[in-house]
């Protein structure tokens, strides 16, 4: 797979997600964060587990991963819980607009976890692509941030951790198969979520069944599917690049809020979309022309 199928996967990725952001919002008026978030990937782990076993039978590496692998696999899948808990607790005292907004701001900070971890530096290009992309979103959410709340604190954690979720797993997948990797983060994920949830929040069946069809939503397409086509993705892309094809998130966002719910993006929405979809274009486009001119 060349670079620019692995950032068009990444960039459906983003679509399933953006379709999955009123579900992960509505889910709340039923079931608490963290239940929710290992419910959902219990369920994105029962998803992806047929396919794990078929790739795993034809496959020459061995069945079972190996203990460096499980702790990767760990650290992944905490990281992911970790993200995605702090994104559903942000959203129970924030607004959709300013969880959109600072969500997006992992599009600025992968490339320095990159630097601060790694010591490698992005293709020029990411810089001014992960700001057009945070302005982008910044118009796309309305222009406007009132001002932060708890909530908003939690979802500029959320961009934190997963900012370096997307930094280890693009360390992390070259060595393992992804459908195996994919299971396993979910796994953890959800394993983590339903150990910690009787702790901190209250729990019940009713909350299930209340939320069943979110839980079903989040967690086989924008979870199985979507976290498993980054997962063999990010094989061949840079973090970088991939945060900024993954923030394509808000704009399928406003896409989808128009389409079944009948919201209008205004101008300064028309403009934000554009800015996403510039940064995009910037981040394909100007490495591939400075190869051929190199070549």
């Amino acid at each position: 797979m060349n670079r620019a199928s692995a950032n068009l996967l990444l960039l459906t990725t983003g679509a399933i997600w953006g379709g999955g952001f009123v579900a992960q919002s509505t889910a709340m008026a039923s079931i608490g964060p963290v239940f929710f978030t290992g419910l959902r990937f219990l369920a994105a782990a029962l998803a992806v587990l047929p396919f794990a076993l078929w790739e795993a039978r034809n496959a020459r590496a061995p069945l079972a991963p190996t203990p460096a692998q499980w702790k990767r696999f760990t650290l992944l899948g905490s990281l992911l819980f970790a993200s995605l808990a702090t994104q559903q607790i942000g959203l129970l005292t924030t607004s959709v607009t300013n969880s959109g907004f600072l969500t997006g701001l992992y599009v600025v900070i992968t490339p320095v976890v990159g630097i601060v971890l790694w010591r490698v530096w992005p293709h020029p290009v990411i810089w001014p692509a992960a700001l057009l992309s945070l302005a982008g979103i910044f118009l796309l959410s309305g222009g406007t941030l009132t001002g932060l709340t708890a909530g908003d604190w939690w979802t500029i954690l959320c961009a934190a951790i997963w900012a370096c979720h997307v930094q280890f797993l693009g360390r992390f997948i070259a060595d393992a198969r992804p459908l195996q990797l994919a299971f396993s983060q979910f796994i953890v994920c959800g394993l983590v979520g339903l150990s910690l949830a009787p702790l901190v929040e209250p729990v019940g069946w009713h909350m299930v069944t209340g939320a069943a069809s979110e839980i079903l939503f989040a967690g086989v397409f924008s979870g199985g599917v979507a976290f498993t086509i980054q997962a063999i993705a990010q094989r061949h892309t840079t973090a970088p690049q991939a945060a900024i094809f993954m923030s394509s998130e808000a704009l399928f966002a406003a896409f989808f809020g128009a389409l079944l719910l009948g919201d209008r993006i205004g101008a300064t929405g028309l403009a934000g979309c554009a800015l996403i979809f510039c940064a995009m274009l910037a981040v394909e486009l100007v490495p591939m022309m400075r190869e051929r001119r190199t070549a």
